[in-house]
């Protein structure tokens, strides 16, 4: 008889306690209040089986409502002492089936309280009376039990809502992490590319000149071995992007970014609008590797366009330390406006893609919000 709509759910022990418990009490308040000043007869044993039998099948109510509120409503025909269970079924069906059914078990249940009235007396109470107050009492149950599957249906969509957007999520931060590893490798690739025909253009030169001077052929072979070497060590960085994600081919011959780029970058910025405030205290900014060239300006460049995006017209402050050795140290902040929709700073993909970029290079991205400003801070580590 039950419906298998809103799959039944598997009540916990404290439910069934509390219900039980609930149950007891009250047909126990039913049977003394109805006995007490009466001479005890053949109704009162009639009473007492209800109300064990009813009292026993009231937590059947939160496995199969429908079936065990149909044999509590049809004890309470015959005894009073099956009324609060009864009741509670009811709720029960209304909370856990649809409206229909709820009200085919509510009229059942008045009809079995007018039975019940018509040949139990209820305190010198009309019967016209008694059969109204019943009416009520289950209208007014099944508008509880109606409004109680009403707020369980929304919080189950809210939680189901926050479950796909915590997927989302997850998935935008996947996509993010993958992106940034190709852009990265692609990088590697053109850098990796540039060193290898360097080193083929010596090695070529060495092999169709051979009566090169001792000093001329000295001068190449060191040249091809620091090639070599700076080569295997980019090598390696494209190997490791490799074994998570294959980089596809694609914009071959792109310029690379160094350090002695910071200079444009910022002032590309304040031709936009924005006044930024560079304090550039790096050791041989020239002599940087690629990849921490590289981090380093992609560090920047997301700092001052998060500080075009979100606060737009406020000062940038941009502080550029460190040198072979001691690793580099890039500090980037803006205020915030004083009027603003609170940013959303660590959604974005941007900086889920630069925490993973500078990650692969060995060091730490932090970003905070502190004191009314925005702070966005790494240290990457540089060989000396």
């Amino acid at each position: 008889m039950d419906s298998s709509e809103d799959c039944d759910r598997r009540p916990g022990a404290g439910a069934v306690a509390t219900v039980t418990a609930v149950s007891g009490v009250l047909i126990a308040a039913t049977i003394v209040g109805w006995w007490a000043g009466r001479a005890l007869g053949p109704l009162f044993a009639l009473d007492l089986v209800a109300g064990v039998l009813s009292w026993a099948l009231t937590p059947l109510t939160l496995w199969r409502p429908v079936s065990a509120t149909v044999v509590l409503t049809a004890l309470a025909a015959v005894s009073p002492a099956a009324t609060p269970p009864a009741t509670i079924g009811a709720v029960q069906v209304a909370r856990r089936r649809r409206f229909p059914v709820a009200i085919a078990v509510a009229a059942g249940g008045i009809v079995a309280h007018a039975i019940q009235g018509a040949w139990r007396s209820h305190g010198g109470m009309s019967y016209g009376w008694w059969l109204v107050l019943v009416a009520l009492g289950y209208g007014a149950l099944l508008g509880w039990g109606a409004w109680a599957r009403a707020r369980e249906a929304l919080i189950r969509s809210l939680h189901e809502r926050a479950r796909r957007a915590e997927a989302e999520q997850g998935r935008r931060v996947a996509e993010a992490r993958m992106l940034e590893r190709r852009k990265i490798a692609r990088e590697m690739h053109d850098v990796l590319a540039h060193r290898l025909s360097l080193l083929a253009t010596f090695a070529g030169a060495m092999e169709y000149r051979p009566d090169s001077s001792p000093e001329q052929l000295s001068r190449a072979a060191g040249v091809v071995r620091s090639g070599v070497h700076q080569a295997l060590e980019e090598l390696r960085e494209v190997i490791s992007l490799l074994r998570e994600d294959a980089p596809e081919d694609g914009d071959a011959g792109r310029p690379q970014p160094v350090l002695t780029d910071v200079p444009r970058l910022v002032e590309e910025s304040r031709e936009a609008g924005t006044e930024v405030q560079l304090r550039d205290t790096v050791d041989e900014p020239a002599e940087a590797p690629p990849a921490v060239a590289r981090t380093a300006y992609r560090v920047i460049q997301e700092g001052l366009t998060n500080a075009r995006k979100h606060a737009a017209g406020q000062v940038v402050r941009v502080a550029l330390r460190g040198g072979p050795g001691e690793g580099l140290e890039i500090d980037v902040r803006n205020e915030l406006p004083p009027q603003r929709a609170t940013p959303d700073w660590s959604g974005g993909a941007g900086l889920v893609g630069l925490t993973e970029r500078v990650h692969l290079a060995g060091g730490r991205l932090d970003h905070q919000e502190i004191g009314g400003e925005f702070r966005l801070h790494a240290l990457i580590p540089w060989p000396a």
